[in-house]
């Protein structure tokens, strides 16, 4: 299969005749400032097509001589209020700080004023035109002066912005209550608020050549294996595209196996993950416009923990965690086995549940196939109609439809009883997996398990499953085996997979992962009962009692 698929996507570039963005007509901007400041500001117009939102506030600064100047910025890019307050009113009013015999030459002036005015944080200098547009286009403001080719650009970045809300798909009951948002700032940000370490770097590089989007690397340096460093580095920078609107993008881009069914990057919205994935010595990717950050490398037994299971004990978190891999079985194989067992191998089932199903089966036109075929897809779309209607109608549409339509199919002798059961619980199975794109991937091998079921009865559910086990042993990302610790076999990563050990018992991170195996703590002694004759509790009760005596 992955033979034909790569002669597929060799076809397919192949026939592709398409013109690539740095061969379109597109306007193209001098490479240097003009020391000109009318100039400037008419190529400005030129280059952004005189937008609206474009705002350009001249005025005179300096004394004796006093020159032209201006401000532009792009309006709700910017926090205007800063902007009042500490640039206007600082450029305008505050300029007696520079002496008269400093100031010989326009650059001299925009050297003093970098130096002795600007109470901004982050001001830096920009003669290339290019990197001013994009500094511009990222919310910043820059400041241009008549006779001088360099410019100032002031960090002002703000807007409206979303706040930071409760996580929306992976709920917690003890865990923190925040979520990223749209904004790769305010996104590491959260993430150092629980990393304190100087050792969290983060590299940031623009993707797409249009878009020019924020793409954020975020490892510890030290825990990390720096091998993998250089592979995410390597991917990003080979990244060859016009636009980069969501981390789903970066994730097509650099993922191992495209054609694969189980997901090889992890995505999360939730900070205490992304900052427990770091502490293993993974990398994180964070992308501008997106709370969805991708997590690398990935393996398959971490699609089915939840961040949950890190506030619970260890005995309760191994339950539920135990729970959802029933779950999955059921959900994966439940359609296809009552397919094999009814179509094939009727001997199998107990005589008063095969008798009660066949008198369920009476008057159904359809075979067990078309049947199974028939609910699945019914399911499919009211799930797909729930998901994209308002939240307080989709929820009343995919309960109360999938209750209406089961009863009435029941009743009008469409499909039996127990297929309707077998799919609700397949469904039920399903909604336990904590990771949504692990439940699209389980929902695609359902349909092709009962594809073989249908066709070669129990053998060929085992075939299937055969050949999936194969599939998922040949997996990678990013180097990582996608089935470790199980395949290749390692005891000593078995305390955080099926069964969650407690903290202390955990002292080592996962052996493929962190390769520099550095420990997460020392061997901490648990607390040991008092010895005989020191119970200070008891000393202290007795002393009072006489005390009050």
């Amino acid at each position: 299969m992955s033979m034909i698929w790569k002669r597929l996507q060799k076809n397919f570039k192949k026939k592709q005749n398409v013109q690539y963005t740095e061969e379109l007509d597109l306007p193209q901007s001098s490479q240097q400032l003009d020391q000109n400041l009318q100039t400037n500001i008419r190529n400005m117009k030129d280059t952004l097509g005189n937008s609206s939102d474009l705002i350009i506030r001249e005025f005179k600064i300096g004394q004796n001589p006093v020159y032209n100047a201006a401000l532009v910025c792009i309006d709700g890019l910017i926090d205007v209020d800063f902007i009042n307050d500490f640039l206007m009113k600082t450029l305008m009013n505050e300029l007696e700080n520079i002496e008269k015999d400093e100031v010989k030459s326009p650059q001299d002036l925009l050297i003093k004023m970098k130096e002795k005015v600007l109470t901004v944080a982050e001001v830096k200098n920009a003669q290339d035109w290019n990197k001013l547009l994009l500094s511009l286009l990222s919310g910043e403001t820059v400041l241009l002066i008549n006779g001088c080719d360099d410019t100032l650009v002031c960090s002002t970045k703000g807007g409206e912005l979303r706040s930071i809300l409760e996580p929306v798909s992976e709920l917690s009951i003890r865990g923190p209550r925040d979520s990223f948002t749209e904004s790769i700032r305010t996104n590491t940000a959260m993430v150092r608020r629980r990393i304190k370490s100087p050792n969290l770097w983060l590299e940031t590089m623009q993707i797409g050549e249009i878009t020019q989007t924020d793409v954020g690397m975020m490892y510890v340096k030290g825990i990390v294996n720096d091998k993998l460093v250089q592979e995410v580095k390597e991917r990003l920078e080979r990244i060859e595209i016009d636009e980069v609107l969501a981390s789903n993008t970066i994730e097509e881009f650099i993922i191992d196996a495209t054609a694969s069914p189980w997901p090889t990057i992890f995505v999360t919205e939730r900070p205490d993950v992304v900052a427990g994935n770091l502490m293993e010595g993974r990398i994180v990717i964070f992308v501008d416009g997106t709370p969805f950050p991708l997590l690398v490398p990935a393996t398959w037994n971490q699609f089915f923990q939840s961040a949950e299971d890190y506030y619970l004990r260890w005995n309760i978190a191994s339950f539920i965690r135990f729970i959802r891999v029933v779950s999955l079985l059921l959900a994966m194989l439940g359609p296809a086995t009552y397919v094999a067992f009814l179509s094939f191998h009727q001997e199998l089932i107990p005589s008063p549940l095969l008798v009660s199903l066949a008198a369920q089966r009476q008057g159904i036109p359809f075979p067990v196939f078309i049947e199974a075929l028939l609910m699945e897809f019914t399911f499919e779309i009211l799930r797909e109609a729930g998901v994209r209607m308002p939240r307080p109608v989709g929820s009343a549409v995919s309960i109360v439809g999938a209750l209406v339509l089961g009863e009435a199919a029941v009743q009008a002798g469409i499909v039996s009883a127990g297929m309707v059961i077998v799919v609700s619980a397949t469904a039920i199975g399903s909604f336990t997996i904590p990771h949504h794109s692990m439940v699209d991937a389980v929902r695609i091998i359902r349909f092709a398990l009962m594809a073989l079921a249908a066709s070669f009865g129990i053998y060929g559910i085992g075939l299937g499953v055969i050949m999936l086990v194969a599939h998922t042993c040949s997996l990678r990302s990013f180097g990582i085996p996608y089935l470790a610790p199980f395949a290749p076999l390692i005891l000593s990563d078995q305390g955080d997979t099926i069964l969650r050990l407690p903290k202390p018992w955990l002292a080592k991170r996962p052996r493929l992962v962190d390769q520099n195996k550095i420990g997460r703590s020392n061997n901490t002694p648990k607390p040991k009962p008092p010895e005989k004759g020191s119970n200070t509790i008891k000393k202290d009760h007795t002393k009072r009692n006489a005390d009050e005596t």
